[in-house]
């Protein structure tokens, strides 16, 4: 069962009276609800009403008709859990950051010891640790819009409504903020139970959003609403991503005409990790050497009896070497690739890059953490999300040396740094916070 709407929309309409007589009609026969856990995205073109139906759904404005639900009892008169973070930046001038996020709290006749504890706490968790005294003149204009974020969270909002929020922006700036706000979301460091987003970029909603909601207008009205079933973080290239942002270009270029249904194109089989071979990095390059050294091939009994080693003791390293095409295993015999030759004869900084090269090519696993990791704004992976998905594939035993395998092959590799303090992955040489 879905979980209970937080709030609801029920054949709103919103309408105003001319003075020469007569009414116009914003938006008609609204239905919707926003459930907790959801992004909701709000499109359609100008005029459709899309900031109209944000302030009433937010308590901002009352419907003309209809009626808006706040956990199953009428919105009148009540002041809901929400805030809202709006497009024109809306910060006071002539207060400092600290003080502009403090100002909802002092509204709410907070304490001032305990409003300034929560306004420096938010300020950190949206990486504007150390602008507090700044002015809003000094500021950039996403950190203008971070102080935004900051003021409307540190309330702690159940829903958090954002009206436009990047377009005032320039491109690189807004990108960087939608990663950052899709990072908090994700790893959970925001007090919203759901976001709801007017835009009208189309790219950004399937960017973001679990849910689309597009409008038609004259007058505003619901056109089409469909979930979002990509996973995160997303790729625009992907066929599925373009399949959304081609409907609803579809949708709102044809306004007379009635949506079609969305048909998306069958999804990919999902990549397979490979069982990786528990060998350390060092103890494959030494193997390597060995079979080089010898001409390049041998039977691996053989070999195992002049190592001294037990067939199963040298297995899991030559399964390595085969899996990360430096070997070939056949019937018994193990013979060195010429990318193997290349790296038992390299130098210890062309064995890095070449065992990075040969990894992302070879082995799923850590292609995906180097791909999470660029397309993260802030560069981090928490080793406990690579735990979750991995235990979709292998035991609970086997998804801790899988991990740890990973690991010793993505650090030997510089495909990433790991820090044991705090269980994240990082790019290397790129800190834990986004800039700009």
């Amino acid at each position: 069962m879905a979980p209970e709407a937080i709030i609801e929309a029920r054949g709103v309409e919103k309408s105003y009276l001319q003075p020469a007589g007569g009414k116009v009609e914003v938006i008609v026969g609204i239905d919707l609800a926003i459930h907790p856990g959801a992004i909701v995205a709000l499109l359609g073109p100008s005029g459709s009403g899309k900031s109209t139906l944000l302030r009433i759904l937010s308590g901002l404005a009352p419907p003309s008709s209809g009626e808006v639900l706040w956990h199953g009892k009428p919105l009148d008169g009540q002041i809901p859990n929400v805030a809202i973070v709006f497009q024109s930046f809306a910060l006071f001038p002539w207060l400092t950051v600290l003080q502009n996020v403090e100002a909802p709290l002092e509204a709410r006749g907070m304490h001032a010891m305990e409003r300034h504890k929560r306004a420096l706490r938010m300020l950190d968790t949206v990486g504007l640790d150390g602008f507090e005294n700044a002015y809003p003149k000094e500021l950039s204009g996403g950190m203008k819009q971070r102080v935004g974020f900051a003021r409307a969270l540190v309330v702690e909002p159940e829903v958090l409504f954002m009206d436009e929020p990047f377009s005032s922006l320039d491109v690189l700036t807004a990108e960087n903020l939608r990663g950052e706000l899709l990072e908090l979301w994700l790893n959970r460091k925001m007090p919203a139970s759901a976001i709801f987003i007017v835009t009208h970029n189309i790219e950004e909603a399937v960017l973001l959003a679990d849910r689309i909601i597009v409008l038609g207008h004259n007058p505003g009205h619901i056109r089409t609403d469909f979930p979002v079933d990509l996973p995160h973080p997303r790729d625009r290239k992907a066929r599925r991503f373009t399949t959304y942002v081609d409907y609803i270009y579809g949708v709102m270029t044809q306004p007379r005409e009635e949506a079609p249904p969305l048909r998306l194109p069958k999804r990919a089989r999902k990549e397979r990790y490979q069982m990786l071979p528990h060998a350390f990095p060092g103890s494959i390059g030494g193997f390597l050497e060995v079979l080089a050294g010898i001409g390049g091939r041998d039977d691996l009994y053989h070999l195992a009896a002049e190592l001294n080693m037990e067939v199963d003791e040298l297995l899991p390293t030559v399964e390595a070497a085969a899996l990360l095409g430096f070997a070939v295993l056949r019937e018994g015999d193990v013979e060195i690739t010429p990318e193997g030759k290349s790296f038992a004869e390299a130098d210890i900084l062309t064995r890095k890059t070449l065992f990075r090269e040969a990894a992302l090519k070879h082995v799923a696993l850590l292609r995906h953490i180097d791909s999470s990791l660029r397309a993260r704004s802030d560069h981090t992976l928490e080793k406990k999300l690579l735990q979750q998905m991995l235990s979709e594939h292998f035991t609970e035993g086997e998804v801790w040396r899988q991990l740890d395998t990973a690991l010793d092959w993505g650090r030997y590799g510089e495909i990433f740094d790991y820090d044991a303090g705090t269980g994240r992955l990082m790019l290397p040489d790129v800190g834990t916070e986004a800039g700009g």
